[in-house]
């Protein structure tokens, strides 16, 4: 299998909201996206599905070696070696590739997420840099774009955490930092149990994950404001990306946060329809000077 095959079905098979985006992109572009993606789903797997610590830490040093190789151009793995290729053509920095393993190595730790700063880093370090490799490849030509797709990466992460808020906790992770939670009177085992009998910490728990939807509705908001005109056609897959996002989000409200009993995911068949939409909305827009938006 060559390493592009290797990525592409690394992407494929991860079933991410991502790979509905890629499908609207040049060939050489979903090329280089599904270069990034698999390498950040080979770091997160190892941060998600391996358990001995010590394991998971030598694994992920050993990609903080592969890209230090794929920077010197003798990369050993598939993803590395599409990695080789991916900078070639386009502008990916090393410290972005490292950041993300970083995250990752955050996860593995198992420290507790204590305040939103720490929260923020961590979002930065899994998403920020995601939104900057993907604007890298999407291309740009305004500084301020990069806050775009930092804000957008961040509005990102926060619907992953609270549609994952449960399932998350199954691997022993809670991504709500406890000095929130605890102005809210979350307990961690709130969290693990979700909504049951006592009312009172039924809303709490609500009131706590409002807090954190209201918080990346404005993320959103504030990404779209973010995004200087004169790129917003060449970031269009960023804005899908947004839009499916977005609706993952919007899943949630209807299911009025319990994700316990209603989990808010979508259907290959939804992402894809949304992204279309997205897609077609912004080929109206090049034409019609229309307002940005991600309900679709």
């Amino acid at each position: 299998m060559s390493p592009e095959k290797y990525c592409e079905d690394k992407t494929r098979g991860a079933g991410s909201s991502f790979f509905y985006a890629f499908l609207f992109l040049s060939p050489e572009k979903r090329r280089a996206m599904m270069a990034l993606y698999a390498f950040c789903r080979e770091v997160d797997d190892i941060a998600d599905e391996i358990k001995e610590k010590e394991v998971a830490i030598r694994k992920l040093v050993f990609w903080q070696e592969e890209v230090e190789r794929v920077f010197s151009g003798v990369a050993r793995h598939p993803v590395g070696i599409e990695l080789m290729w991916t900078i070639e053509h386009y502008p990916i920095e090393k410290t972005m590739l490292t950041e993300m393993i970083e995250g990752m190595l955050m996860d593995v730790s198992g420290k507790p997420m204590v305040t939103d700063e720490d929260l923020d880093l961590y979002c930065y370090r899994v998403a920020g840099v995601v939104g900057l490799m993907s604007i890298a490849v999407f291309g740009f030509t305004q500084e301020a774009s990069k806050d775009f797709a930092l804000k957008m990466g961040n509005a990102l992460q926060l619907t992953n955490i609270l549609r994952d808020v449960y399932e998350d906790t199954k691997i022993e992770r809670i991504y709500l930092p406890q000095q929130t939670r605890a102005k809210f009177k979350v307990t961690d085992q709130d969290i693990r149990q979700g909504f049951g009998d006592n009312a009172q910490a039924n809303a709490n728990l609500k009131d706590l994950l409002q807090h954190y939807f209201d918080k990346a509705e404005q993320c959103y908001a504030d990404a779209l404001a973010a995004l200087p005109a004169e790129d917003r056609q060449s970031l269009t897959p960023s804005l899908m990306m947004g839009a499916i996002y977005y609706a993952h989000l919007a899943k949630l409200k209807k299911v009025d946060f319990d994700v316990w009993q209603h989990p808010a995911r979508l259907t290959p068949l939804k992402k894809i329809w949304v992204a279309w939409k997205a897609y077609r909305y912004e080929k109206k827009a090049a034409k019609k000077t229309l307002p940005l938006r991600l309900d679709f």
